[in-house]
C-alpha cells in the first residue's frame, strides 16, 4: 500500500527546501572560509549524474574545535553536525580518524568549484590556482589556509603546498607580494612536490596579516602558546 501521507509530506518538503536552496547566499566571511581550505585540506565533489558539487571540511582528531569552528560558520549549508572517520588497519581493526561535515550540493559551490578544479569530463580533477585568486585572498582567507596547511618552526611559517604546480607556486609568489607585501619563497621536498615559507622576518608580517583570524586551538600554528594546553610548541605540523 502507498504511504499517501508520506508523499504528500515529502512532496511539500520538497517544494519548500527548493525554495529555501534558492534563497542561501554565501556571505563574504563563508566564501573566504571556503577560498582558503581549498588552498588547504578542503575538497569539491561532482557526484556522478550530479549538476552541482559540494564542499567538504576533514580534519585530523586533534582538531575537532576547528572543524566545529567551520561548521558554525557554513550551518546553513549543512544538514548535520560533524562526525567521526574511521578506518580499518591491516589485521581489520576499526579506529578513529578525523572529523568531517559536508555541506549540500548548491550551484554556488559549483560556481568556485569550476574555478579551483581542472576537470577531463565529467570526472573530479584536481586543484588548481585559479588567475583571479587575487581578488579572493583576503587576510581571513590566508588565514583559514595557514591554519589548514601552515606550520611553525623556529621563528618560520611553512605551507604545505604539494598539490600546485612549480607556475602556480611562482603565481602564488607574487599574489603575496602585491597584496600583503610579504616575501614568500619555496624549496622542493624531494619528490613530494612543493612547500612554501617565510623567513622570520616575514614570518612577523605575515603573523600581523592573520593573527585577528587565529582561533585559539589554532594558535600554535604561528608560534603562539595554546591557551589550552599551556604549551608552547618547538615545531606543529
Amino acid at each position: 500500500m502507498v504511504n499517501t501521507v508520506g508523499s504528500c509530506e515529502n512532496k511539500h518538503w520538497h517544494k519548500k527546501w527548493i525554495l529555501i536552496k534558492k534563497s542561501l547566499r554565501l556571505n563574504s566571511k563563508q566564501r573566504s572560509l571556503i577560498i582558503g581550505s581549498l588552498l588547504g585540506d578542503g575538497t569539491m565533489r561532482l557526484g556522478k549524474g550530479a549538476q552541482n558539487v559540494n564542499f567538504k571540511v576533514d580534519h585530523g582528531l586533534v582538531q575537532k574545535k576547528y572543524v566545529d569552528w567551520k561548521y558554525q560558520i557554513l550551518k546553513p549549508f549543512v544538514f548535520t553536525e560533524p562526525k567521526m572517520s574511521y578506518r580499518y588497519d591491516e589485521k581489520g581493526n576499526k579506529y578513529e580518524k578525523s572529523w568531517w561535515f559536508r555541506t549540500i550540493r548548491h550551484p554556488l559551490f559549483t560556481e568556485i568549484y569550476k574555478k579551483f578544479y581542472k576537470r577531463e569530463g565529467y570526472k573530479n580533477g584536481r586543484k588548481i590556482i585559479p588567475f583571479e585568486i587575487g581578488k579572493e585572498l583576503t587576510p581571513f582567507a590566508l588565514a583559514v589556509w595557514i591554519m589548514d596547511d601552515g606550520s611553525y618552526s623556529k621563528g618560520k611559517i611553512d605551507i604545505s603546498t604539494y598539490s600546485f604546480s612549480l607556475p602556480e607556486i611562482i603565481f602564488l609568489q607574487k599574489c603575496f607580494e602585491n597584496i600583503f607585501n610579504i616575501q614568500i619563497r619555496y624549496y622542493r621536498d624531494r619528490d613530494k612536490g612543493y612547500r612554501m615559507y617565510c623567513n622570520q622576518e616575514e614570518t612577523k608580517k605575515l603573523t600581523n596579516v592573520i593573527r585577528p583570524y587565529i582561533i585559539p586551538s589554532m594558535m600554535y600554528k604561528i608560534g603562539f602558546r595554546d591557551p589550552v594546553t599551556t604549551r608552547f610548541p618547538h615545531y606543529a605540523g
